[in-house]
């Protein structure tokens, strides 16, 4: 099951559903719209959808490419790419006496770059007839093989109801965790357990509940989402979920692997969906061709955020899945909690009213030069017992706390200083602080049409017949970066000519490098 054309072919021959293949080579425009794959991989690598003639060529070589540099093998093949469809899978367990567990179904359609971002069991939505083919082909397949262990076997199921073979993964998947909070299994033991030559019972456990999982990675919102690398300051999630993560505080987000993170997983017991944290309001999911980019697309389980005050690192707050053989207790009444977005309120102790001396305010001090004034007194938060008449009697109030809703976490600020006349003459000085970005944009300090690095990468290829004074278009694909496992793509920012080219094929090149710089034609 390794190759996808040679799993199609068994696949066929099994009786599971298929999409008929293309020749790229014979495809005309009622075959469009095509979707490229790798044979040999998956993860998005190696993947493209065409949608006119023109540019399968192209699109052929880069996703050969991207196919020989991640998996060592550069097979493509086509298939019909099919609109609004959902990605759908059974998770499987098969033990060597012969028993095969179709263990219910994920619905994995909300999708970024062809990555799943937000996986839910059961599959909502699905008619119990499509439902029962579903686990019918699952298992066929896996008989195909004589496979045994864990497994998933993943459909594209189309708008109207219609299954379809993608592919076999002979592997435990990123999105197991849900599969295990419905059916209250530890698929990770069994699996051992099964590779030790036990027996599975002839029938897997009745499922309970509805589950959701959100990955979380390391992406830049403001670059249409794109994988990052750096440190990773802070990472605190809230107890009552369970987290499976390798990264703590002070880690460092590397490129060779994927922007992942950690998984979120939550889980209504005994509750029907819509009690569950959803990606989307509508009872079936969005699909795999939704727009991905609005962060709203993905719920509550990707953005709800610790109470006031908490630090508690993921790695500490992750929870085992529940063992196989526990019998199952009924969920605990949950606990009063103060509300999220406050801290509790607390009755300062009372003190004694201090009386300060009653005299005018000092005049403000002469500037040191322009743009700069002297401030004086103690400093904010601290308290201050100065002798009387000295400009820093008094007590200075402390700042809100830094999690609090008037300054976010770890947000630098820039305070500017606004002198205004107050009464009696006097010069007030007010503090305005203002936000600044974390990462400054390294396009601020470079000349207009400088292709920049969007992250630490390898240049895996350069646009053929590509050298300084190549007129290009706008948009036009000038060079490819490897990166966190995929494939980024640098485009011309408007057309013009080519002026600089500093970017060589297996270069190791740091975020902010300078790639190439391209003079926009100047209009008549």
């Amino acid at each position: 099951m390794a190759s996808k054309t040679r799993a199609k072919e068994l696949m066929r021959a099994a009786g599971v559903p298929l999409l008929d293949p293309v020749d790229p080579a014979t495809a005309t425009p009622a075959d469009l719209p095509l979707l490229l794959k790798a044979a040999a991989g998956g993860g998005g690598r190696g993947m493209r959808v065409v949608r006119d003639l023109g540019s399968l060529r192209e699109a052929l070589e880069g996703a050969r490419a991207e196919a020989l540099s991640a998996f060592g093998d550069g097979e493509v093949f086509a298939e019909p790419y099919v609109e609004r469809g959902r990605h759908v899978e059974v998770q499987i367990l098969a033990d060597t006496h012969g028993t095969v567990w179709a263990l219910g179904t994920r619905d994995c359609s909300l999708q970024r770059r062809h990555q799943k971002v937000i996986e839910e069991a059961p599959a909502p939505g699905l008619p119990e007839a499509l439902r029962g083919s579903l686990h019918t082909a699952a298992v066929a397949a896996a008989r195909a093989v004589s496979y045994q262990g864990a497994g998933t076997v993943e459909f594209l199921v189309t708008a109207d109801g219609r299954p379809y073979f993608l592919e076999m993964n002979t592997r435990l998947q990123v999105e197991h965790p849900v599969t295990e909070a419905v059916f209250g299994l530890d698929l990770v033991a069994l699996q051992l357990r099964i590779a030790e030559g036990e027996a599975l019972a002839p029938a897997p456990p009745e499922p309970t509940g509805h589950a959701v999982e959100a990955r979380l990675y390391a992406e830049d919102p403001a670059q249409d989402w794109r994988p990052q690398t750096g440190v990773l300051h802070t990472l605190a999630l809230p107890g009552e979920v369970r987290v499976d993560t390798g990264f703590t505080d002070r880690d460092t987000v590397g490129i060779h692997y994927d922007p992942m993170l950690a998984k979120v997983v939550a889980h209504a017991p005994r509750a029907p969906r819509p009690s569950a944290p959803s990606p989307t309001p509508s009872p079936e999911p969005a699909s795999t061709g939704s727009p991905p980019t609005a962060s709203s697309s993905y719920g509550p389980c990707a953005t709800r955020s610790s109470p006031p005050g908490s630090s508690t690192p993921a790695s500490t707050s992750a929870t085992s899945p529940p063992s196989p053989r526990a019998p199952r207790t009924p969920p605990r009444p949950p606990s009063p909690r103060p509300s999220p977005k406050r801290p509790p309120h607390r009755t300062p102790p009372r003190r004694p009213p201090r009386r300060l001396a009653q005299r005018p305010l000092p005049a403000a001090d002469p500037p040191l030069h322009r743009g700069r004034h002297r401030v004086r007194g103690p400093l904010p938060g601290r308290s201050a017992r100065r002798p009387p008449g000295h400009p820093g009697a008094g007590r200075h109030p402390r700042p809100r706390h830094p999690r609090s809703r008037g300054n976010p976490a770890d947000v630098p600020r820039e305070t500017k200083f606004e002198q205004h006349r107050g009464l009696r003459g006097l010069r007030a000085r007010r503090p305005h602080p203002h936000p600044r970005p974390r990462f400054p944009d390294p396009q601020d300090r470079t000349e207009p049409g400088s292709l920049l690095a969007p992250m630490p990468g390898t240049v895996v290829r350069i646009a053929e017949g590509l050298a300084p004074g190549s007129p290009v278009t706008a948009g036009q694909p000038l060079l490819w970066l490897e990166a966190m496992k995929m494939e980024h793509r640098i485009l011309a920012p408007a057309s013009g000519t080519l002026t600089a080219l500093h970017a060589v094929t297996g270069q190791q090149v740091e975020f902010g490098a300078l790639l190439a710089v391209v003079q926009e034609e100047r209009q008549p």
